[in-house]
């Protein structure tokens, strides 16, 4: 089993930039496909990006894309999520998982989850 930890949240000013970071225990991360989620007011976790094992193909939520970007160090096990020009709507819990999918659905199913670490954005 992959285990999971998100670290890089905190408490910003709207404008500014955060780096949330996702530490993998596992033998298999580098052909593992990853995602970050977002839970906001509501019901549901809601996909913010996700990237394939080798880190060549990347998918984003329309309205975070050219603010967010996804990427990863398979040396050291670890997802990131650079978050630029940030708004308090962007304001959540985000949590990383591992995925099962393909080039075209990259996150179609998620299986291992993360905690979380919380983003707080004022205005």
């Amino acid at each position: 089993q992959v285990q999971l930890e998100e670290s890089g949240g905190g408490l910003v000013q709207a404008g500014d930039s955060l780096r949330l970071s996702c530490a993998a225990s596992g033998r298999d991360f580098g052909v593992t496909h990853m995602a970050w989620f977002r839970q906001a007011p509501g019901p549901d976790r809601r996909l913010v990006a996700a990237i394939n094992g080798p880190g060549d193909n990347t998918v984003y939520r329309d309205s975070l894309k050219g603010r967010f970007t996804i990427s990863r160090d398979n040396t050291r096990n670890t997802l990131y999520l650079q978050m630029n020009s940030l708004k308090p709507e962007d304001t959540g819990v985000y949590s990383c998982a591992t995925c099962i999918g393909d080039d075209t659905h990259i996150c179609a199913s998620a299986t291992n989850w993360g905690q979380g670490t919380r983003v707080t954005v004022t205005s």
